[in-house]
């Protein structure tokens, strides 16, 4: 078994912002497990916000292929999967970030070991219609709009909010489409604005709102607005790992995965689960990353209400090939696993 890694750098078609910064490029961290006639493929980007670098990723990547080299006879079996995922856990947490790009290239194998789609390891069908989002990035409102406009079509916009201005922005871009609007504050509002904001959108055609409060906002500040909005609330910073969803019953109507945060496939599907049993709302999110990221994530779509599957999309040259996300429907690409690679590379 061989585990080989890259650091790639992917650039925005424009500037992306959201409350807490903008970028242009984002490293990501591309990795192939390559063992008997498959390789597998997962990613990952860096994130300063949560304290992950391409350097620190890639060295956990690498203290992962030690533990993984003893477990290939483990690879192939019925319940190997999971058990990589608790051996290399035990290593390199609480890098989830590594962590989730280990699981995504081990589940893809083991789904072409199996010739599968991955979807098909856990039980799933691909029967779902749910739409992705296409996100418009924090700007100018004019910067906005021209966003909007090169993108039309499209059934639902995830718009990026957090400034003074965030009013104006969702009545100016509703001005342009009569499609349903998710909006995301990033954690940069407080009660009052939540609440008032809630009432404001509601006669907007706004579905939800995503991570309204700080993460280190108080209990009783979470439970507050959740009481008093005219609008569902998604959790996303407050929903990173498998013990943060019954934390969110209560204080949020529904909860958004992103693999990076929870440590990858495996994680996300039991967070899915157990979202649905406590009658949470689902959704899939994903970082600003190429169509390796976004096809891993795809295979959850069957256990999703909503989706935001559109990283790849943001990207001025997608450097990978698989899951394409085109006006909100999300095909997978045709072949067992992921079914996606760098573009050079080919199984």
């Amino acid at each position: 078994m061989q585990i080989l890694s890259e650091t790639v750098t992917l650039h925005t078609e424009h500037p992306f912002g959201i409350s807490r910064e903008t970028i242009q490029t984002q490293r990501s961290v591309i990795v192939q497990l390559q063992h008997l006639d498959h390789v597998g493929w997962g990613e990952v980007t860096e994130n300063r916000f949560y304290g992950r670098t391409a350097e620190s990723i890639q060295e956990n990547i690498r203290i992962a292929a030690d533990t993984l080299s003893g477990m290939t006879e483990i690879l192939p079996c019925s319940g190997g999967v999971k058990q990589i995922w608790d051996r290399v856990a035990q290593r390199i947490l609480p890098d989830t970030f590594a962590l989730s790009a280990i699981d995504s290239a081990v589940c893809d194998w083991a789904a072409k070991h199996q010739n599968v789609p991955t979807y098909q390891i856990w039980g799933l069908d691909w029967t779902s219609k749910v739409p992705s989002s296409f996100t418009i990035g924090l700007d100018t409102i004019d910067r906005m709009v021209t966003k909007l406009r090169q993108r039309p079509g499209w059934p639902v916009y995830k718009i990026k909010l957090g400034s003074d201005d965030d009013l104006d922005i969702v009545r100016r871009l509703r001005q342009e489409t009569d499609a349903v609007f998710r909006v995301d504050a990033n954690g940069g509002w407080d009660v009052d604005k939540t609440i008032a904001m809630s009432q404001a959108m509601k006669t907007l055609n706004v579905q939800f709102i995503e991570q309204p409060l700080p993460i280190d906002a108080s209990e009783s500040a979470k439970r507050d607005v959740f009481t008093h909005s005219r609008l569902p609330l998604i959790a996303d910073e407050d929903c990173q790992v498998v013990a943060d969803v019954a934390k969110c019953s209560g204080m949020y109507h529904g909860i958004s995965v992103k693999l990076c945060k929870c440590g990858g496939l495996t994680p996300a599907f039991d967070m899915l689960r157990q979202a649905r049993r406590l009658g949470l709302s689902t959704m899939v999110g994903c970082m600003v990353e190429s169509s390796i990221g976004i096809s891993a994530a795809a295979q959850l779509l069957p256990l999703l209400d909503f989706a935001d599957l559109d990283g790849a999309e943001l990207l001025d040259s997608d450097p990978a090939m698989g899951a394409s996300v085109d006006r909100g429907i999300v095909t997978l690409a045709v072949g067992n696993g992921h079914a996606a690679s760098m573009r050079q590379h080919s199984e």
